[in-house]
């Protein structure tokens, strides 16, 4: 965004620059061909450029006066000021040259008084049209900036939100779980699994929610995360998790896979006294693709809303990371079971490389 200093110096640079041209200009179109003494007339180009800076000064500090004014009054007050104006440089411009030649009130002829007001009215009327015509595109740049920042802002704040959305079950489960560990006497595998849960929840709620991680350090949360639900599910859980090894130093989400994880446990166990549930990422020259299947009970894809949370959650992070360059699909396997496959741009960590 241009800023008020940034546009009040654009419009100094474009005044000076533009009155420059304009001297540059006259003297060699008119002065030059024409028969006044070099004596004469650079002291009044001079003159003329000063009176038409200054005078186009005086129009800026006029027409911010106007904003105000309905638009039928304005237009007419501008064009009032224009003629006003055009009319008081020619006369400037006319009695300056004859005091040049040492006669001050020699009148005007009719032609001299028509080509010489339509010569100002001409040029203050480009510079009038030049002072809006950067004045609404910088208007519009700024609305626009303004605009954009707002949604950056909003974008930023829904991935903050979707990103610490962690599901309250987790937590009451697992602190459920080290209790009852610590009924039955089981004291290091609780301080064990209450030692894990605080790395991450840490992690969870202390690191940037909008900055990419590496598979391999996306792999480990995982893992810790994994073993806290270990603890709960003990034999009924297995886990499995593979990455290619080009795939390791690959940028990604941080904590994206354990809404998908956690609702595997949660909706895909079922009436089934078992679930193993495997990780794999692999990926190509342009894309990283991520697949999470389980052996639970699957999708009911006739009813989107009994999917849970996890899946939306991680729909609407991808869409807002990646718009229009991800792709998020789900299914049944027809051995039983669910998966879930994604595809998001390669990425590769600077630092790892």
């Amino acid at each position: 965004m241009i800023k008020l200093e940034s546009k009040t110096q654009l419009f100094w640079l474009c005044q000076y620059c533009g009155w420059v041209a304009y001297a540059v200009l006259t003297e060699l179109m008119i002065k030059m061909p024409g028969q006044e003494p070099l004596s004469i007339h650079l002291p009044h180009l001079l003159l003329d450029t000063c009176c038409g800076f200054f005078i186009t000064l005086l129009l800026r500090a006029v027409y911010s006066r106007l904003r105000l004014q309905s638009a039928g009054v304005n237009i007419t007050l501008h064009i009032v000021c224009l003629l006003a104006a055009s009319l008081l440089w020619t006369q400037f411009k006319w009695h300056s040259l004859q005091w040049f030649y040492g006669s001050w009130w020699q009148p005007m002829t009719w032609f001299d008084f028509g080509t010489w007001t339509s010569a100002s009215l001409t040029m203050l009327a480009t510079w009038t049209a030049g002072y809006y015509g950067i004045k609404i595109y910088l208007d519009n740049a700024e609305q626009k900036h303004k605009a954009a920042e707002a949604l950056h802002l909003a974008k930023e704040s829904q991935l903050k939100m979707l990103r610490y959305q962690l599901n309250p079950h987790f937590m009451f489960n697992s602190i459920n779980a080290i209790c009852t560990l610590i009924l039955k006497q089981h004291n290091a595998n609780a301080v064990a699994m209450l030692e894990k849960l605080c790395d991450f929840l840490r992690y969870s709620l202390y690191t940037d929610p909008l900055e990419k991680i590496t598979v391999q350090e996306e792999m480990a949360l995982l893992q810790t995360y994994l073993d806290i639900e270990q603890c709960r599910f003990q034999s009924e859980l297995n886990v499995r998790i593979h990455a290619d090894k080009p795939c390791h130093t690959a940028l990604m989400p941080s904590l994206l896979l354990q809404p998908l994880v956690e609702n595997a446990l949660k909706h895909g166990i079922g009436q089934k006294s078992h679930i193993a549930i495997t990780i794999n990422f692999s990926c190509d020259d342009s894309q990283l693709h991520i697949r999470v299947s389980d052996t639970g009970t699957g999708f009911n894809l006739s009813e989107p809303a009994s999917r849970g949370i996890g899946i939306k959650n991680c729909q609407d992070r991808l869409q807002l990371i990646y718009p229009g360059s991800s792709c998020f699909m789900l299914g049944n396997d027809d051995n039983g079971g669910a998966w879930v496959n994604m595809s998001i741009p390669l990425e590769l960590s600077e630092r790892l490389k």
